[in-house]
């Protein structure tokens, strides 16, 4: 029997790696008959709460937003999403952004339904109106080649305008595919392995990455990855835009 002391799961102050074998179920009021690991979190340090949803037989969400948007990504599985009277069915792969003062619901699932969350607080802008809501489904959103590389492949699931000031992106590297520099940004990220395996540098530190693995990136946290093995590595992944340097 494996040592329970030993985890690939790692929190710095400007970054960690969270790996299945350490989370542990939370419970959220309106959420029920699911397990909620809450993955990122303003505890750690971070500016947005990343979940992830297992939902069993006669699971539910429902809620409310407030000053918090939520971005909704079905894993696996499926499910109906119900916001302010609005219903689609939805299954692996899609997705419902959740902007504020919004109610939803989701229901009449599919037992073993897994579903990602990203929450962040909205920041008015003057310019431009609070978004809408917005469904999509990645299996239609383009996937074009990456800084001109083909082993690269970036999808944009939310519209790039100054009314959203987080953005969800898919991005996708062919075996020995990489970043093509170390990136060093204002933006933070959060992150989930969908698919494949690979190496991340974080900080100057050297972590091996797979499928169900989490990330949280904070502002000017060094960056890059490698995939390895014989398969696309994938990951989901948010960041802050479209408000930064911050007005006071």
């Amino acid at each position: 029997m494996e040592i329970s002391a030993l985890t690939r799961s790692v929190v710095k102050s400007n970054h960690a790696v969270i790996s299945a074998d350490g989370y542990v179920n939370s419970n959220v009021p309106g959420w029920a008959n699911c397990t909620v690991n809450v993955i990122i979190n303003e505890q750690m340090g971070a500016r947005l709460c990343q979940t992830l949803i297992t939902l069993q037989k006669e699971g539910s969400l429902t809620g409310s937003t407030r000053q918090s948007q939520i971005f909704f990504y079905v894993i696996e599985g499926k499910c109906k999403a119900t916001v302010s009277g609005e219903s689609k069915v939805m299954t692996g792969g899609q997705f419902v952004y959740v902007p504020i003062h919004k109610e939803y619901v989701f229901d009449e699932v599919t037992p073993g339904t897994k579903i990602l969350t990203f929450h962040k607080e909205y920041e008015p802008l003057q310019e431009a109106p609070v978004p809408l809501t917005l469904f999509g489904d990645a299996a239609t959103v383009p996937a074009p080649t990456y800084l001109n590389d083909p082993a690269l492949r970036l999808q944009v699931l939310l519209p790039d305008n100054l009314s959203f000031d987080m953005a969800v992106n898919i991005f996708t590297y062919d075996p020995g595919g990489h970043l093509p520099f170390v990136e060093t940004h204002i933006m933070e990220h959060g992150l989930l392995y969908l698919q494949g395996q690979g190496v991340y540098m974080l900080d100057h530190q050297w972590y091996p990455i797979k499928k169900g693995d989490a990330i949280w990136m904070a502002p000017y946290c060094q960056q890059w990855f490698t995939a390895m093995g014989k398969e696309p590595a994938v990951y989901i992944y948010y960041k802050n835009v479209n408000r930064f340097p911050t007005l006071v």
